[in-house]
């Protein structure tokens, strides 16, 4: 399994409509998508699916993401499904924005997590990048700047 941990450097912009890190998280499982690959985006609560399910839909005409929560859309779901429990389908791209490693972790090839500037945020990222190390991914760091 490979991991890649993006390292939020500054505080979200105040106008911002979205944290910066679900922002990144939609862009990633747009990029995926273009790619042909099936993404999970897996949540803390369903609130922050509903979140990130009602950005993917802003997205310009051209750039749209096929996407569904878990449990709606097609029988083997959209390309990006989004949800807070063990997804159904087989997808091997998991991008995580709970606050831990879900329990279905092994059963994806790359992982992409996020370490947001808020300490709290900051410090269960650090938990959730000690347990992947832990279960020998191959871990990545990159600094995003905005």
């Amino acid at each position: 399994m490979n991991a890649i941990f993006y390292v939020q450097k500054q505080e979200n912009e105040p106008d911002s409509p979205i944290a910066a890190h679900f922002d990144l998280a939609a862009k990633i499982a747009a990029d995926c998508y273009r790619q042909g690959q099936r993404v999970f985006i897996y949540t803390e609560n369903k609130t922050d699916a509903h979140l990130i399910d009602e950005y993917l839909w802003q997205f310009e005409a051209n750039s749209f993401v096929p996407h569904n929560l878990q449990g709606e859309g097609p029988h083997n779901g959209a390309p990006v499904e989004i949800g807070d429990s063990t997804p159904v389908g087989n997808r091997k791209i998991l991008i995580n924005l709970a606050l831990h490693v879900p329990d279905f972790i092994r059963r994806f090839n790359q992982v992409y997590d996020f370490v947001p500037f808020q300490e709290e945020q900051k410090q269960a990222a650090r938990e959730r990048y000690k347990q992947l190390r832990q279960l020998g991914a191959n871990i990545s760091t990159i600094d995003i700047e905005h």
